[in-house]
């Protein structure tokens, strides 16, 4: 009688984990169809940005050259260059919200890769995890020295260690955005600025570090892409007159579905 229980609960949960793997693949394959929709839209959009840019390029010249002949054509042109301003402007915000969904809307991470990142945060000073967003987050203060791209030898332990989780078979179908970013502190030594002369390039040039590591810990290169956006993405105020914050020097590395 037992054995025949005990049959019966293999059974079950043999049931349990097929029905459970199909969930998640049915989830990731609608995820991915929803994020291909995501990227045409986007691909579109820049389009569209691109051609209203060549349209106002050429109403400005319009523009200048009628200021010197007619009132009236002039008014009407300048109308238009607002006009064309505007719907430029507004489809560049709309193009940053769709990538920022798209960067944003992974599904949850499978259980033993979300444990793993968990694991790592709580042994590493400088990692947090959001298992939410499924971001893992890197505190540039201890990841690099003042005005550096050069990863400290402690970062590169816990970039090793990411690297390792990365590999793990549960991780394969994910891949990685790797973004740094700076406060709004300008790069003021000569010597930084040689090798970054602002802090879009620091930020880039720091995100590179991250992926440089990663790849030379054998992470396929394709899985991983880079983003840098200095200052413009701050999670906590700036001090007055460009005095910077902390919290806002970090590289942040996103984990989502493969092809994103």
């Amino acid at each position: 009688m037992r054995t025949v229980k005990n049959l019966a609960l293999i059974i079950l949960f043999s049931a349990i984990l097929v029905i459970t793997g199909c969930v998640s693949q049915d989830r990731y394959e609608e995820l991915q169809l929803r994020n291909d929709a995501q990227r045409e839209r986007i691909s579109e959009l820049e389009s569209r940005v691109e051609s209203l840019q060549l349209e106002l390029d050429q109403a400005n010249r319009r523009l200048e050259a009628a200021r010197d002949r007619s009132g009236v054509e002039a008014q009407a042109l300048e109308q238009k260059v607002a006009a064309l301003e505007e719907s430029l402007r507004n489809k560049e915000e709309l193009v940053e919200q769709l990538q920022d969904q798209l960067m944003h809307g992974a599904i949850a991470l499978p259980a033993e890769l979300d444990t793993r990142l968990m694991e790592l945060a709580d042994r590493a000073e400088m990692v947090t995890y959001d298992p939410d967003r499924g971001v893992v987050r890197f505190e540039s203060d201890l990841l690099f020295d003042p005005g550096s791209a050069e990863l400290t030898s402690d970062a590169e332990e816990a970039v090793r260690s990411l690297a390792e989780i990365l590999r793990s078979d549960e991780a394969l179908q994910f891949d990685a955005i790797i973004a740094g970013h700076t406060d709004d502190m300008p790069i003021a030594r000569p010597e930084t600025r040689r090798n970054h002369p602002t802090n879009w390039h620091l930020s880039a040039h720091r995100a590179i570090s991250v992926l440089q590591e990663l790849s030379d810990n054998d992470v396929d290169a394709e899985r991983m892409s880079v983003r840098g956006f200095s200052e413009y993405r701050p999670v906590a105020d700036n001090e007055p007159g460009r005095g910077g914050n902390p919290k806002n020097r970090r590289v942040e590395i996103y984990i989502v579905p493969e092809g994103m």
